[in-house]
């Protein structure tokens, strides 16, 4: 089974403006609502892409009702703790996309993220309990942010307590979150050329720039290096020992949230169905474009339509 975990879930609420004034009202054309977070998006991506998987994590409150609302919508499967704590709620992000003048390139997108509860000791001891019911062969997906209340060891404090029991780990996240975890040797680290440059202290800007430093963080633990470059496609320092490459298909960009998560389940689903790196990498590519491409996260008619013309 796949599980994926989502410690700092969100309600995105997604409006399109006119223009954005500040400190002026401001009235929205189209707004939607859609349960956020990476672990979740990779869940219902994986979903869309007819493999089964079951979320983990954190909800509290009305957002938190909401949230496990969208995803029984979705069919996605869903075990999430509810926080004791009647004042807490699950947090809000907030994306903002204003037309202005053509001259600046289109739309202008701006995001206001919420921090999310506070987790009590009692709640990260019911999370290990969950998760100490994983099993041989079974993947675990640890993606995203964390709230402040927890330290920067807590996934590779996950993946400590879970080693030496045949697991596969799927780590997305940034900064020492992603450094620490490396030690356990994951089966797919997934940053983009930024997080990537960030962690090396380099700017990187293209895919030859990329290759060396996802070679150096194979070489710190990581079984696959998959690195994600927007429009410029994805670079995958493989287990095999090997460097696959490619630009992503053209698009016309409708929404960037849930690319980079699109790319994981793409890559886990298409390696689970031909068990190959270069099919892996352009399912990933295709499900990130597909989900940039669309209000909506990729379809598994999309990705196809995407792999038909790659």
């Amino acid at each position: 089974m796949i599980y994926t975990l989502t410690v700092n879930p969100s309600l995105d609420y997604i409006v399109d403006l006119e223009a954005f004034k500040s400190g002026a009202v401001n009235r929205t054309c189209s707004e939607k609502i859609f349960a956020g977070g990476k672990g979740i998006n990779v869940s219902i991506v994986l979903k869309n892409l007819g493999l089964e998987s079951i979320a983990l994590g954190f909800t509290a409150g009305f957002t938190g009702n909401q949230i496990e609302e969208e995803l029984a919508q979705k069919g996605v499967k869903a075990d999430f703790i509810c926080l004791a704590d009647k004042n807490a709620f699950s947090r809000i992000n907030v994306k903002l996309r204003s037309i202005v003048p053509a001259a600046a390139g289109g739309k202008e997108e701006t995001e206001i993220n919420g921090q999310g509860p506070e987790l009590a000791e009692g709640d990260i001891a019911a999370l290990f309990e969950k998760l100490d019911c994983l099993e041989q062969g079974d993947l675990l997906v640890l993606a995203g942010s964390i709230p402040k209340s927890l330290p920067q060891t807590f996934y590779s404090d996950i993946m400590a307590r879970l080693s030496g029991r045949g697991l596969r780990f799927v780590v997305d996240a940034t900064r020492d979150l992603l450094k620490k975890s490396l030690e356990y040797k994951p089966f797919l680290v997934k940053p983009n050329n930024f997080e990537l440059g960030e962690i090396f202290g380099v700017e990187l800007k293209s895919r030859e720039e990329v290759i060396p430093y996802a070679e150096k963080m194979r070489e710190m633990g990581a079984q696959n290096v998959l690195v994600s470059m927007a429009g410029q496609g994805a670079v995958l320092a493989a287990a095999d020992g090997k460097i696959y490459q490619s630009p992503a298909p053209k698009c016309h960009i409708v929404n960037s949230v849930g690319a980079g998560d699109s790319m994981v389940a793409g890559f886990i689903a298409g390696f689970m169905e031909a068990s190959g790196y270069e099919r892996a990498l352009k399912m990933g590519i295709c499900a990130g474009t597909a989900s940039a491409s669309s209000e909506e996260l990729a379809s598994r008619a999309d990705v196809e339509k995407l792999l038909s013309a790659f």
